[in-house]
Parts: structure tokens; C-alpha cells; sequence
């Protein structure tokens, strides 16, 4: 049996809970800086929280003026409100430095809002009990009050010089040996320095040769490079103190790849750059990072996170990068540390607090930004609240401050046998062929996940189910691009709608996935409108860089779709299917890659081509359409006998069938007995994979649906275990997380 944490193997299979097993931070107390392995792999568990009530408010003047009202919140409020928290020092005594942003989001709206760190502790909640408030003791304010500053601030005839959410958007702290603390801001961007009360010490060190639209010292002519509100959100500091390393949110607004995100190091002894930069690639493009800790020389932990919340959240993530490690891309090594949506509650924290707080606890608001790794090893992680605006726990309710405590325990756990493929991502609860959906199949203990994949105008591999997308964007939606429609002829067939080689990359990118099958799966489509198209990297990309429930690296099992149509038009897919395989490491012959098709001709050309594992596709009708090409009368019935069994195991290392090619059924709709196609594909030295495996009624056999609504919930389970009683070694499925069950 596949070793499932309990929320997983509960009824309840809609509920997007998992545990995964990851690696530890390098200097973690009784840990090794190892990556996991069949044998050993960490279990993130939360052993601690505490929360700070939205609506709290500290001492001071009215702020919120003009902040956007939301959840049944409208300003001004009396008094300073606590939006959450950017940034958090550890003092080592049960207290905290907690420091909030800029207030309310915006230069224009936050000039009521004074900028302070809060000193508070927390009463944690734990399994032995403790009220899981947070206290707030005290706080500092920065201020400007010996005049440094040589642009107008909001306080500006004042003696303390207060400075204000209008002046500065700190996002980031460290506290340096002498106690005083250097500050990473966003509208400079800015480094600043404050001494242990919150005086700033030195005019702000601007980031050289670029500056964002809200930076003070922009010339009328001049172009911004650093979009707004996407400076400095992450900041840590060398062991020794003398080096700062500032992390941009996002991209350069003239960066042609978008997912870069620059690493600076700074030097505070000589109070500049040094010149020394490295580049860390992002998930996805829209991902931004949202904290940086440093656990020992050179080594990092780094926050990247998505702007979605909730059910809707699909990235928020601690990376460890080492910055004297690079990939096969020139981009610094990262390694998953903590997927913070999927953390181990055993002792129920946090219960009734709202979504993510079950037997799998989560922080899915839509600003995850801090990361503080504690003493004894553990790790601390929070949140920005956006005041009044986010709802993650509870919709319609401001979200909360929150102090979560994460343990990383050793865990054995054991190779499994029967291999879990993520059909398309976990197509039954998010639109297909997203990242939402290829991340929920990882933490729904899929060993791989499968892209379809084809082609852009420009040469750009994409996972989409079809190159005509009028069934899974909403392309159709889109004046700009009515003119696309068109009539072609794929694999013999006439195909009207919108096809992505009709599209560049950056045309195809403004598109947003939407569910294929809404009749079938309609809380799907509570989901549609959010997420961009991934390319085949972006999916390769989050493959290697996650773990499966065993401890191994997550696979990936790209298919190639209509490769001689694609051909035909001059956009060859495999050499750059293969180009991508390299780029990222994964083009060996033990890499986690199997790359299938339904034609020969394409698979005989990879094999040539790369060392990665192959398969077959077998469908229960028809041929391989480059066999209808070449006027080759084979069918895939034919390709199924040893004769053909044989044939493909001279290029490939197994088939991917169709249920039914497997254990066919009855007139009467029920299983019949297995068909030799398992047997015969073993004595050829293949491996047999079916497809594809479904929880709704009207994909099952009769004896297996429990009634006569076709898309109700039948047993799916039961289906699978026929199979592999009847010796199949994997599972194409829909609903990882039932297939993961089974066997």
C-alpha cells in the first residue's frame, strides 16, 4: 500500500491535502545537506502557531484613510493598523522583531501609516496547549530625525521625521552584529540602515542602474527598469554581517527572460555593491519571491510564491539555493525545502480557523513573505495580511496574522512498485494542463506528471491537450484574436478553432486556461480565467525541483502531440523536446523521464536523440497516423501482438494502452478477463501502463459506479486493483490521489 498521510486517505478526495517529503535546510539541528532518497526523506510538520487578529490596532495616529476598503473593513481606523508582517527577526528569548510593509499597498494611499517593527510574542499553540495569541510588547519607529533624507517626506517639518508608508516600502530586514538593522525597500529600490532604535544612519544606497517608477530620484526621461512594487521583498545577510544579498520580487521590466530574478551582493563595511550578482529562476513567470534567510555561508533559504490565495494557490514554496552551485542553465541550484501548503498537523493547531487548517495544514494566503530558520533548527514562517483585502482563511473575513512553527522529521519510507502518473496534472480537480493542476498531482503522490505537448509559432513547446485551444483557454473570448480561427487537417481529420502554431509565445501567454470537460467537472471551473499556459520547461522545471511521496525526484512523461502534423509545418518537436531535456539535466538514461507518443516514426527518431525512457501509446482502434502516411497497413491491435511487443521494445521501454486494450469489456458495460497484452508486453521486457483511469461514473465499468449519475463519484479504486491484479505497472489517472491508494 502506498503510504498516504491521513487526510489523503479520508472520504473526503475533493480536499487538495498531502504531505510531502522533502529536504532538509543544510545546517537543520540532527540533519544532513542531502537530497532525499528511496530510503530517507523529511516530513515538514507544524509543531507551533500563533495569530495576530486582523484587526488589531497599535497606538498611534488614524491610519487608512485612503486605503481600499474590503472584507467589511473601511478606514480610517483609530489607530496604526498591523497589515501583517514582511519581515521577522528572531531574538533567541521567545520574543520577535516583526516588521510590516508599506500599509496599504501604494505610495498614494499609505501616508497615514507610520513605518515601525513590532517587538512581539507569541503564547505558541502546540500540542501541550498555549492560547496561540501574539502579543505585541512594543514597537520602534523609523525616522529620519537628523535629516538625512534630501527629498520631501510626508513628516517633513517635524523634529522626529517619522517616516511613512508614502516615504518607504520596507519589505526585508537584517539585524547586523552592532544591533542596528539594514532594510530592503521597494520604491527605490532602497537599502537602508537604522540604527537600533530606528534612526536611519546613512542616505539610502540606491541599486545601480536601476530604479522604479515610485523612486524619488527618477529623472522625467528616464525609464524605470524595476516594475513597481517589485524591489527588494527579500534581504539576507553573510554569517560574518559584512555582505547583504538583496533579491529583486521580479523581473527587470527589460529582462527578455521574465523569470529571472536578480541576486545582489552588497558590502556593508565599504557601503557598496560589490559586483557580484547571481540569477535565480522563478517557477513560473507571475511567481514573485517573497523572503531570503540565510542558514550558513552561501546557503539560502529563499520564499517564492504565487499571488493567488486559497483554494486558488499553487506556489508558495521555500527553495534552498547555494550560490556557489549553478544549473545546467547558469541559474543557482534550488532545492524544495517546504511546500508551505502542505505541512503535517498531526496535533490538529489551528483547528476551525478556516480553509487549510485540517489534518494537512497550509498557508495559502496570497503573501507569503517570511522565512526565519530558529535555533534549534525549525522554521518560522508568516504573513503580509494586506490589510483589509485578503480572505484566504475564511471568505468575506480579513485574514489574520499568523506565526507557524515547521519541524522537519526523518522519515523512512519505501519504494513503491506500482507507478502513479498525474494524467495531465490532477485534470479532476484543477483545469488541465496548468501548473495548478501538475502541482496538486505532486501532493496527491503522483511519481510523474504529464504534459501534452505542442508546438508555438515561434518554436515555444507548450502543454496543451491539443494545438486547437478553443476547449481550453479562452481564446474564443478574445476579440483581438477572432481572426485566428481557422479549418485544418490534423491526422486526416478537419478541425476548426484557434491552434497554437498560429500563435507566438507572447500571444499565447496573455491566454488563461479554463476547464475542458465543465459538464463533467464543474468546480473546475471555479478555477477558470486564473493561469497562464505553461511551456514544457516551466513543467520540467517543477518536476525536478519537487519530491514525491517515496522521497524520489518527481518524474515528468511528456507526450508528443501529432508529431508528423508538426512536422509537416516545419516546427519539429522533438530536437527542441530534447534541447529542454538537457537544458534542465534530465537527459540520462536514470532521469525520471519517459517520453511517449501514439506514432513509431517519431519515437525511433528520439531514440537516436536522447537516452530518456520511451513508450509506446497504444489506442483500442486505429493505427499510428504516420503509419496511415507511409501506407503501412498495421493497426495498433497489430503492434499489441509479441510480434509487434517485440518490435517495440527495440526502441522503446514500454507501452502507455488504453484500459480497454488491457481488460477489455463486456457487451454489458462490466470487466471482462485480462487480455494477454500484459503478459506478452512483460515477456518482451516492457512495462505496461494504462490509461485512463477516472472517478466519475461514466468512465467505469458497471459493477464499479455507484449509481446512475454520470459524473457522481464510483469506485475507482476498486476499478485500478483489477488491473493490477492483472499485472499493470502504472497508472495514468486523473485523481492521483485515489490511483496512489491502491496496490
Amino acid at each position: 500500500m502506498r503510504r498516504l498521510p491521513r487526510a489523503l486517505a479520508a472520504a473526503t478526495v475533493v480536499a487538495t491535502a498531502a504531505t510531502l517529503f522533502l529536504t532538509a535546510p543544510a545546517n537543520a539541528a540532527g540533519n544532513q545537506t542531502t537530497p532525499t532518497s528511496p530510503n530517507h526523506a523529511f516530513q515538514p510538520t507544524l509543531v507551533s502557531w500563533a495569530q495576530l487578529s486582523a484587526d488589531f490596532l497599535a497606538e498611534g495616529p488614524a491610519s487608512g484613510a485612503q486605503a481600499s476598503p474590503g472584507n467589511g473593513r473601511q478606514g480610517p481606523w483609530d489607530g496604526q493598523v498591523i497589515p501583517g508582517f514582511s519581515a521577522v527577526i528572531d531574538n533567541g528569548d521567545g520574543t520577535f522583531w516583526a516588521q510590516p510593509d508599506n500599509g496599504f499597498g501604494a505610495k498614494g494611499n499609505s501616508a497615514d501609516f507610520l513605518l515601525r517593527s513590532y517587538l512581539v510574542r507569541p503564547d505558541w499553540q502546540t500540542a501541550a496547549g498555549g492560547s496561540g495569541e501574539i502579543k505585541v510588547e512594543r514597537f520602534l519607529s523609523y525616522n529620519d530625525r537628523n535629516g538625512l533624507l534630501d527629498f520631501p517626506i510626508v513628516n517633513e517639518g517635524t523634529d522626529e521625521r517619522l517616516l511613512t508608508g508614502a516615504d518607504f516600502d520596507i519589505e526585508s530586514v537584517v539585524r547586523a552584529k552592532d544591533g542596528t538593522f539594514w532594510v530592503g525597500e521597494e520604491f527605490g529600490p532602497f537599502l537602508l540602515h537604522f540604527d537600533a532604535e530606528g534612526t536611519l544612519l546613512e542616505k539610502p544606497f540606491s541599486l545601480e542602474g536601476a530604479k522604479s517608477p515610485q523612486n524619488p530620484y527618477l529623472k522625467t526621461d528616464e525609464t524605470p527598469r524595476v516594475r513597481a512594487s517589485r524591489g527588494f521583498e527579500a534581504l539576507a545577510g553573510s554569517k560574518n554581517g559584512r555582505y547583504l544579498y538583496p533579491i529583486l520580487e521580479g523581473a527587470y521590466a527589460d529582462d527578455p527572460d521574465q523569470r529571472r530574478r536578480e541576486i545582489r551582493e552588497f558590502d556593508t563595511k565599504k557601503g557598496a555593491y560589490t559586483g557580484r550578482t547571481w540569477n535565480y529562476q522563478t517557477d513560473q513567470e507571475p511567481n514573485v519571491i517573497g523572503d531570503a534567510f540565510t542558514v550558513k555561508n552561501d546557503v539560502l533559504l529563499v520564499v517564492e510564491r504565487d499571488d493567488f490565495e486559497g483554494a486558488q494557490a499553487v506556489t508558495k514554496r521555500v527553495y534552498e539555493i547555494d550560490l556557489k552551485k549553478a544549473d545546467h542553465e547558469g541559474y543557482v541550484e534550488k532545492n524544495l525545502v517546504l511546500d508551505a501548503l502542505r505541512i503535517a498537523n498531526p496535533d490538529g493547531l489551528a483547528a476551525g480557523e478556516g480553509y487549510g487548517t485540517g489534518e494537512v495544514f497550509s498557508l495559502p494566503v496570497q503573501s507569503f513573505e517570511t522565512i526565519v530558520q530558529l535555533r534549534n533548527g525549525d522554521l518560522l514562517i508568516a504573513n503580509d495580511n494586506n490589510y483589509p483585502g485578503n480572505d484566504a482563511r475564511v471568505p468575506g473575513t480579513p485574514d489574520d496574522t499568523e506565526f507557524a512553527v515547521i519541524d522537519l522529521d526523518r522519515t523512512k519510507v519505501a519504494k513503491e512498485l506500482v507507478t502513479v502518473i498525474g494524467h495531465r496534472g490532477a485534470s479532476g480537480y484543477r483545469p488541465e494542463h496548468t501548473l495548478a493542476a501538475y502541482e496538486q498531482a505532486i501532493v496527491q503522490c503522483a511519481d510523474y506528471i504529464e504534459p501534452d505537448v505542442v508546438s508555438t509559432k515561434d518554436g515555444v513547446l507548450v502543454a496543451r491537450h491539443e494545438n486547437e485551444i478553443s476547449g481550453t483557454t479562452d481564446v474564443a473570448a478574445r476579440p483581438e484574436f477572432a481572426s485566428r480561427k481557422a479549418t485544418k487537417t490534423i491526422d486526416g481529420a478537419k478541425v476548426t478553432g484557434w491552434f497554437t502554431e498560429d500563435f507566438t509565445f507572447a500571444e499565447l501567454r496573455t491566454l488563461r486556461a479554463k476547464e475542458r470537460m465543465p459538464q463533467t467537472r464543474p468546480a473546475n471551473t471555479a478555477f477558470d480565467g486564473l493561469y497562464v499556459i505553461p511551456t514544457l520547461d516551466e513543467v520540467i522545471d517543477l518536476a525536478r525541483h519537487s519530491v514525491s511521496c517515496d522521497g524520489r525526484q518527481v518524474g515528468v512523461y511528456p507526450e508528443t502531440k501529432h508529431p508528423s502534423y508538426f512536422d509537416s509545418i516545419g516546427l519539429s518537436l522533438e530536437e527542441p523536446l530534447v534541447a529542454q531535456l538537457k537544458a534542465n539535466g534530465v537527459d540520462s538514461a536514470d532521469a525520471p523521464v519517459i517520453v511517449q507518443s501514439f506514432e513509431v516514426s517519431n519515437l525511433l527518431e528520439l531514440n537516436g536523440l536522447t537516452n530518456v525512457k520511451l513508450a509506446q501509446l497504444i489506442s483500442s482502434s486505429g493505427r499510428p497516423y504516420d503509419f496511415t502516411l507511409a501506407g503501412d497497413a498495421r493497426t495498433y491491435a497489430d503492434l499489441v501482438k509479441p510480434a509487434g511487443l517485440a518490435g517495440i521494445a527495440e526502441y522503446a521501454d514500454g507501452i502507455g494502452a488504453e484500459k480497454s486494450v488491457l481488460i477489455p469489456r463486456t457487451s454489458e458495460g462490466r470487466l471482462a478477463a485480462p487480455s494477454p497484452v500484459i503478459a506478452d508486453a512483460h515477456a518482451a521486457g516492457l512495462d505496461v501502463h494504462g490509461w485512463t483511469f477516472r472517478l466519475e461514473n461514466q468512465y467505469l465499468p458497471v459493477e464499479f459506479r455507484s449509481s446512475s449519475d454520470p459524473i457522481a463519484p464510483g469506485d475507482l479504486a476498486g476499478e485500478i486493483q483489477v488491473y493490477l491484479n492483472a499485472g499493470m505497472d502504472g497508472i495514468f489517472s486523473d485523481q492521483p490521489d485515489v490511483a496512489a491508494t491502491v496496490g
